[in-house]
């Protein structure tokens, strides 16, 4: 294998002086095995991507065998060499005679996956120098403060390690052992909530908890209390359970935030908490609720416009000190992208779709709160339906579940439903459709379990309790019927 001296130090502009570390005769050998059989393009392809490819020609090659092993063509010198003459690249990989140069060199490809290995080995290494090359230009950069130097820096080395995660296939009888044993865990425990509680009983009962890499939409028109909603549940999981949480708030400051959460937890009117003009009778109260809230693991971020780059960077850091349970993004229209794009649509569909991923990578539940167009006001039922979410089909696309929150009395003051909210669960992955009823407190920032009433448990097919089928316009059909 050819040898590489060390490396210099970076210059002050974060440039090498020294060829960066690479094998050709690795690169050769997996090309040549690709030549010689289409078992080793299976193999090679699934671990190997032309950018791990240090020679420009190589790389070029690379690509036209895997186009033509995808399209079921033969792949041999012949093949490969009128597929680059049909793309105008012959020339440019050395011709006909390069190809059956390299597809000489290699008698066998037995030892493809070997290759391969030092392929995307030496690539990685190339990727630590660009990353320590952007690195070194970060702390020169003296238009960025050192935070955000740091933050763009972290993020640079996490994703040069996620990159390199790749899963790999899991023989079936492992996974029914998985099942098994989680299936008899299930059986012996008296709960029915397998994921995060988030403190609403009948949410928690129609989907058993919130899961790890769930990506949770909450929507709703303004004034329906969808930020005081999502307070309450981060509230539960991390002043209730004692779990780690975070929320980025790009709407709402720190401090109304904790207002919110003191005026929910102490269940003092949220007018006199934000005047100080309390009553004798509070005070107690709100020094209990201070100390319930001043051991929650519970991490607010308010930095406006904050970027999905930045969001995974403080995520990470969390999870690696004190791990994750849940996190809270209030509201996803909000966030900025640090790149160009086609326009907001586009960007708004990065960002759910960069948050699936986060709830994925750090294994925790995700909510994010979304707008709702207009559509609702014009309709006769104001209740929120898929179509009415702002900016993007994707948001539906990626989310697990998507609820929104509907109260009666914010359209119709006179309404029978004064203090009622509903929660209309109009996606359910892994579950049924319905709406949730709970209890709204306003002057106490709070939404409450409503009270039950006689009727079948829940999941019965039954309508008591605090469940209602979903309302007949816009109609969200069920699986399992009324519950």
């Amino acid at each position: 294998m050819a040898t590489v001296p060390d490396y210099d130090a970076p210059s002050p502009e974060g440039g090498y002086q020294r060829t960066p570390p690479y094998s050709l005769e690795a690169e050769i050998s997996v090309l040549g095995s690709m030549l010689l059989s289409a078992d080793a393009i299976a193999e090679v392809s699934e671990s190997v991507s032309p950018a791990d490819f240090y020679r420009g020609a190589h790389r070029t090659m690379f690509e036209a065998m895997c186009d033509l092993y995808d399209k079921g063509e033969p792949v041999d010198t012949v093949t490969l060499a009128d597929e680059l003459e049909r793309r105008g690249k012959l020339a440019d990989v050395g011709g006909a005679i390069a190809i059956a140069d390299i597809s000489a060199q290699v008698p066998t490809p037995a030892n493809a996956v070997y290759y391969a290995r030092i392929v995307t080995d030496r690539a990685l290494k190339r990727r630590l120098i660009e990353a320590g090359s952007t690195l070194t230009k970060l702390g020169f950069d003296l238009e960025k403060s050192g935070a955000d130097a740091v933050d763009e820096a972290e993020a640079h080395v996490f994703d040069l390690a996620n990159k390199q995660r790749k899963g790999e296939f899991v023989p079936m009888r492992d996974l029914l052992s998985e099942a098994f044993d989680l299936i008899e865990k299930l059986h012996e425990s008296d709960s029915t909530i397998t994921g995060l509680e988030t403190g609403f009983t009948d949410l928690d009962q129609l989907t058993s908890g919130l899961q790890p890499g769930q990506l949770i939409i909450l929507a709703a028109r303004p004034a329906m209390g969808k930020s005081t909603l999502v307070t309450n549940m981060i509230t539960n999981v991390a002043a209730g359970q004692r779990k780690p949480a975070a929320i980025f708030s790009l709407e709402m400051g720190q401090m109304e935030i904790v207002q919110r959460m003191l005026s929910a937890e102490a269940k003092l009117d949220s007018d006199r908490l934000r005047t100080g003009k309390l009553r004798h009778d509070d005070w107690p109260k709100l020094s209990k609720a201070m100390g319930k809230l001043s051991e929650a693991p519970l991490f607010i971020d308010d930095t406006p416009g904050i970027t999905m780059m930045e969001i995974r960077s403080k995520c990470r850091r969390i999870a690696q000190r004190h791990g994750l349970s849940l996190i809270v993004v209030d509201y996803l229209q909000l966030m900025e992208s640090h790149k160009k794009s086609d326009g907001r649509v586009q960007e708004v569909a990065e960002f759910s779709r960069g948050l699936k991923v986060l709830a994925k990578e750090i294994g925790c539940p995700v909510i994010a709160l979304s707008q709702l167009s207009r559509k609702p006001e014009e309709r006769t039922d104001r209740r929120p339906m898929l179509s009415d979410l702002r900016e993007s089909g994707a948001i539906e696309q990626d989310a697990d579940i998507v609820g929104f929150i509907y109260r009666d009395e914010v359209y119709n003051p006179d309404t029978e439903a004064k203090g009622e909210a509903e929660l209309i669960i109009a996606k359910h992955r892994a579950g049924r459709l319905a709406t949730v009823r709970l209890s709204f407190l306003g002057h106490h920032s709070r939404f409450a379990n409503i009270a039950r009433t006689p009727g079948p448990p829940p999941g019965s097919g039954g309508g008591g309790g605090g469940y209602a089928p979903p309302p007949a316009a816009p109609a969200y059909p069920s699986t399992g019927g009324a519950i």
